[in-house]
């Protein structure tokens, strides 16, 4: 079936082309789940090949860092040119940074392509989340997030796997040699059912802004990696130079913004209770969540002695959890219309799961590894979608693509601190270890340190057996205690939870709303009048379009109202 709008009219939001649309969105959010998952369980030997061990941290931030920066260009480019473009783009540039990174002989070089994959990978997120709010009321959006969800789970369950399949008996490359067919799919089918309109911009850029954004974040990115670098440390002058720059582009950034004819993030999202408060738990709940998630497959592999297979095992039980409180949450919110409950119940018990992964020890049995995760990955799943809808549902129509990539942003910043300096403290606790394990074993600090930057499971299996118990030991002592530090900052997220507002949820779609879009009962009628008259109204030839248009009945997602009227565009200032 066509997608096309009708020639004199707005898109027709039926309940057939909300799936057709939405299938371009889970094929664009399959390619950069399974890229993420695949990479996690494939960085012990990655980084062992090519002699980053000890910077393996910038795998990881590099991505993060691409991402964050991106997201807020994304969300306002989508706002003002429209989301359909900009999606393809994304999708091509994350697959051809990943045939850079199939091909990368040099760890640094490996680096960049994972930084232009975040380029990519930034865009297919925001951009997948407005486009929801684009077709879907908030009041209905919850039963969307199942297949999303459902998405998500696959290439978290079939990620480790391939990649554990691919690090044991092919090589790391085919980790990213299946992006190639996977992204081409999904450029292919965004191609042909992503209808959206398309827009002109009618104020002037925020290139300034845009700028001054990516610097600042750079900065305060770079500012905590090398202050938790054992090279340099946070009395390093290059250190402060980067925190001072981090400091001066920020002031500049607000600036700017406050002048700005159409911000990059217009301040005036932060006198929003409801976003502010959503948006400081996505900060907090970043820095610790993705921290704990970066290292946990590095941890089962080497601390625990599984491999790269097993390890991929070891996760199902967090996507398990995690798909099956993200898909209640999901249908509950869109039958009760109540949402606060679930942040509140999700970091409690991500916080309780954490002092417990804090206990962790080589000598840990699997299956209590197993249920930490489990739990873990329950009390994500009731926050990390349920925020994003909160967000959406508390501005306007107009500003839906802005709020929803401000808030990943920060949290995403979030992130990436929590990685860079949790991480810096792991690799540094780590490489200290390892050196002192590897001398005391009679290797000289040359060989000890050569030792350290090349080992991955494959050289810790190879080891004789005393040396490698001492080096599982080493893993699990530089990483559970980090677990304990990030235990403050998932109170300030729960303590944040209890302060957020419940408002009422919009019964309109972000597209009906600004009139871009007809949804309910009446783009049902329009859409059967059009069949109709394609098929020249005779009653012999018309079966085939009006057995096609019967089908459009059915619960209209697309908006319960024609107006654009109801609770769209509810402002909490």
């Amino acid at each position: 079936m066509s997608t096309k709008t009708a020639p004199d009219g707005p898109l027709l939001l039926t309940q057939r082309r909300i799936w057709i649309i939405f299938s371009a969105l889970i094929a664009g959010m399959l390619l950069s789940s399974l890229d993420q998952t695949i990479v996690s369980t494939a960085m012990p030997t990655i980084v062992g090949q090519l002699g980053g061990v000890e910077h393996q941290t910038w795998i990881t931030t590099a991505y993060l860092l691409a991402t964050t920066i991106v997201m807020p260009i994304y969300g306002k480019f989508g706002d003002v040119l429209g989301r359909r473009n900009l999606f393809l783009f994304a999708i091509a540039l994350f697959t051809v940074a990943s045939i850079g990174c199939a091909f990368a002989t040099d760890f640094w070089a490996f680096v960049v392509f994972r930084a232009i994959q975040g380029l990519g990978g930034g865009g297919l997120m925001i951009l997948s989340q407005a486009i929801i709010a684009d077709i879907v009321p908030a009041n209905e959006r919850g039963k969307y997030m199942g297949p999303l969800g459902g998405i998500f789970g696959l290439s978290a369950v079939a990620g480790p796997l391939l990649g554990g399949y691919f690090v044991d008996h092919l090589t790391w490359n085919w980790a990213f040699y299946i992006n190639i067919p996977v992204g081409i799919a999904a450029f292919t089918i965004a191609w042909f059912t992503l209808r959206l309109p398309s827009k002109k911009a009618t104020r002037r850029i925020d290139i300034p802004g845009v700028v001054l954004l990516s610097i600042a974040t750079t900065c305060l990115i770079f500012f905590t990696d090398f202050g938790g670098d054992a090279a340099e440390g946070w009395t390093s002058p290059l250190t402060w130079t980067f925190g001072a720059g981090m400091v001066l582009a920020g002031i500049a950034f607000v600036l700017v913004e406050r002048r700005a004819e159409d911000p990059i993030i217009p301040l005036e999202l932060f006198r929003n209770r409801t976003f502010v408060t959503s948006t400081g738990i996505g900060l907090t709940l970043g820095l610790g969540m993705f921290a704990a998630l970066a290292f946990m497959p590095t941890f089962l592999q080497m601390a625990s002695g599984t491999s790269a297979a097993v390890s991929g095992l070891l996760l199902v039980p967090m996507i398990v959890g995690l798909m099956g409180t993200s898909i209640f949450s999901g249908i509950a919110i869109s039958r009760t219309g109540r949402y606060r409950k679930y942040p509140i119940i999700g970091v409690s018990l991500t916080l309780a799961t954490l002092l417990w992964m804090s206990t962790l020890a080589a000598t840990t049995p699997i299956w209590v590894i197993c249920t930490m995760l489990f739990f873990f990955g329950a009390g994500l799943g009731l926050i990390m979608q349920v925020i994003v809808l909160v967000v959406q549902n508390s501005v306007a129509p107009t500003m839906v693509g802005v709020a929803t990539s401000t808030n990943n942003y920060f949290r995403e910043v979030g992130a990436s601190l929590g990685v860079a300096v949790f991480g810096a403290i792991f690799t540094s606790r780590l490489s200290e270890r390892l050196n002192a394990t590897f001398a005391s074993f009679g290797a000289s600090p040359e060989a000890a340190g050569q030792a350290t930057s090349r080992l991955d499971p494959a050289a810790l299996n190879a080891l004789p057996d005393q040396v490698r118990d001492a080096v599982v030991s080493d893993y699990a002592e530089s990483l559970a205690p980090v677990f304990l530090y990030l235990v403050p900052f998932l109170v300030l997220a729960l303590i944040l939870a209890l302060l957020l507002r419940e408002i009422p949820l919009s019964d309109t779609a972000g597209m009906v709303a600004r009139g871009e879009a007809i949804g309910g009962e009446e783009a049902v009628r329009l859409e059967r009048e059009r069949l109709a008259a394609s098929a020249g109204g005779g009653a012999g030839g018309g079966q085939g379009d009006q057995a096609d248009a019967s089908s459009l009945q059915g619960e209209p997602a697309g908006s319960r109202t024609t107006s654009g009227s109801g609770t769209a565009g509810r402002s909490d200032a």
